[in-house]
């Protein structure tokens, strides 16, 4: 892994920024019916993502995840005006408006979804990584998921096998306390979710997901061992989510105390303070980050808002082989 240096600590900050600023716009054109469907927002568990990003080697390690899948393709390379735009549904976005908000893809950027179905990314990630070893390929898959996710049956078939076969995978399970609207504690007789590789001999350990340097120790040690050829590992990030499950949860399940003790904590502001204490940079250049900040998301807004939508025979072009669509009925 590099060194984590003063222009890694100014990156974090103005990539989590990004982040966060880029999703609260989309909690506002939610509102506003811009973005439809469901809306799973990240705000407070950038560090997971930043961390990571440091260990990984984005030439061509892969990643994918379940469906609080916004930040993690810009971080990866993708274009935000894209992911903004797939997001309001719009023909300039990653998937031409047709994935929306939990399925966003980049072939390109190794970022492979986005995926609705509780736990259905897990044994693709390690499906993808069984396809680089067998190819003889040095990559390493990280395949995200979140605590309601381990409670899964797949999860812990994928786990054997990942072992048996010593795939180059990292699981990270971002342990947010709430599985929609159930706490941890309420799904198992255990909230240690680290302690599952246990049962598998597989190397496993709890990491604190509020902090990117933390982060990025544990994910370059798991990573290394990935890429040796000496098998996966499992991580369980301890992390906070500071919105709700979607943009129709009304969070009866905590309270607003809770939140504002988490917020102590945030991410960003831990970056913010390292930076300012360290004198790695001064108020007055990160008020200019947050400024720059602001006009990138409003670039992306705009480029949403002029972006047409979709044809709508490609929603068939991408379903249907035979032009004719011989499956549907004209008499509807």
């Amino acid at each position: 892994m590099e060194k984590i240096t003063k222009e890694t600590y100014l990156n974090w900050y103005e990539n989590m920024l990004f982040w966060r600023k880029f999703e609260d716009k989309l909690a506002a054109v939610y509102i506003q019916q811009k973005v439809r469907g469901f809306l799973h927002l990240y705000n407070g568990q950038e560090a997971v993502l930043a961390g990571a990003l440091h260990a990984m080697d984005l030439s061509k390690d892969r990643m994918i995840t379940a469906y609080r899948n916004h930040v993690q393709p810009i971080g990866m390379g993708v274009d935000p005006k894209r992911v903004m735009a797939e997001l309001f549904g719009k023909a300039t976005g990653t998937s031409q408006g047709l994935g929306g908000s939990m399925h966003i893809f980049s072939k390109e950027f190794r970022f492979h979804g986005g995926h609705g179905i509780v736990g259905g990314q897990i044994p693709l990630g390690a499906g993808m990584a069984f396809g680089d070893k067998y190819h003889d390929r040095d990559n390493v898959t990280l395949c995200y998921m979140g605590d309601g996710a381990v409670r899964q049956g797949s999860l812990h078939e994928t786990l054997n096998l990942a072992m048996l076969w010593k795939l180059p995978v990292v699981f990270v399970v971002e342990n947010n306390g709430y599985a929609m609207g159930t706490s941890v504690e309420r799904t198992a007789n255990h909230s240690d979710i680290w302690k599952l590789g246990l049962g598998y001999e597989m190397p496993c350990g709890p990491v604190d997901g509020m902090n990117p340097v933390k982060v990025a120790e544990a994910m370059d040690e798991a990573i290394q061992r990935a890429r040796r050829g000496d098998g996966p590992t499992f991580l369980e990030m301890k992390t906070y989510r500071y919105r709700g499950h979607s943009m129709s949860d009304a969070q009866h399940y905590r309270t607003k105390a809770e939140v504002e003790e988490y917020k102590k904590i945030d991410p960003i502001t831990q970056i913010k303070e390292h930076i300012l204490d360290n004198n790695l940079a001064t108020e007055e250049a990160l008020d200019e980050v947050a400024k720059q900040v602001k006009e990138r998301v409003a670039e992306c807004e705009k480029f949403a808002n002029d972006s047409p939508y979709p044809d709508k025979n490609v929603m068939y072009d991408v379903v249907y082989e035979q032009e004719n669509y011989p499956f549907i009925s004209h008499k509807l």
